[in-house]
């Protein structure tokens, strides 16, 4: 863990550029703004302007056809609001920061495990709402998932500059460590002999894991976890988006913790 890739990147749109300049932890080099002279832009850009000043970030102003062109030259989303802020990669924590983090706060740990989940979408809206319920950490796969790619930090807001992410080679192995360390997983999962949320106290040091979408947890990842949670389902449809379902445990975990 503690993996940081190789090649720089770019960051586009106001959230995430935003989010990383006011975060401060990866290595930014230069934050190129559309020039336009229209006043009301200029407003919604100057806490981006403020933030990069306090990070001590280089600013260059280019016109539109030129930011075109740097964000093609990165891959970046063309529609990038006018905003491009050139950074190193994204530095990823070590599983001992996230538990330091909770014992930091005084906390129960509260972490999110995904098992090989793909789409920058579902992860980043996983990611927002972990930043937002106050988790911990993220574990993830670093063999046969993605990275937190420029995709994955647009979908979650930004949300990911502001969390402990990080990487392992083995997930199992990872779960065995949090569970040493007296961490119980839950496991999400549809199954009819799954317990049912609300059955459950989640107000424990917990390490909420979630699957692949459609597929699931792979059969070691579900055997270590200590129980298997299914939402409880009322209408016609037979399952929810991951990410969703994802949510609403993050959620519930919170609650369970008096929303403190």
């Amino acid at each position: 863990m503690g993996r940081s890739g190789n090649s720089a990147e770019a960051l586009v749109r106001r959230h995430p550029v935003l989010e990383a300049l006011r975060a401060g932890r990866r290595a930014m080099t230069r934050l190129h703004v559309e020039a336009r002279g229209d006043r009301t832009a200029d407003r919604d850009l100057q806490p981006i302007l403020d933030a990069a000043r306090i990070a001590g970030v280089p600013v260059t102003t280019a016109d539109r056809a030129a930011l075109d062109r740097l964000a093609r030259q990165y891959a970046a989303d063309p529609k990038h609001q006018g905003v491009l802020l050139e950074t190193g990669p994204y530095p990823y924590a070590e599983l001992d920061e996230m538990l330091g983090l909770a014992e930091r706060r005084g906390e129960r740990p509260l972490l999110l495990l995904l098992d090989l989940l793909h789409g920058p979408q579902n992860i980043g809206a996983l990611l927002r709402t972990a930043e937002a319920c106050g988790v911990h950490g993220i574990i993830l796969q670093d063999r046969r998932a993605p990275e937190i790619t420029p995709s994955v930090v647009q979908f979650a807001a930004g949300a990911t500059e502001h969390l402990l992410i990080g990487q392992v080679t083995n997930l199992v192995q990872a779960m065995r460590t949090l569970k040493a360390a007296g961490v119980w997983l839950a496991g999400m999962d549809m199954d009819e002999d799954a317990r049912r949320l609300g059955q459950i106290d989640l107000d424990i040091p917990l390490g909420i894991v979630v699957g692949h979408e459609g597929e699931g947890l792979r059969r070691l990842v579900r055997d270590t976890c200590d129980m298997i949670i299914r939402l409880p389902m009322r209408g016609q449809v037979e399952s929810l988006n991951v990410a969703v379902a994802g949510s609403i445990l993050l959620y519930a975990a919170w609650q369970a913790r008096g929303f403190d």
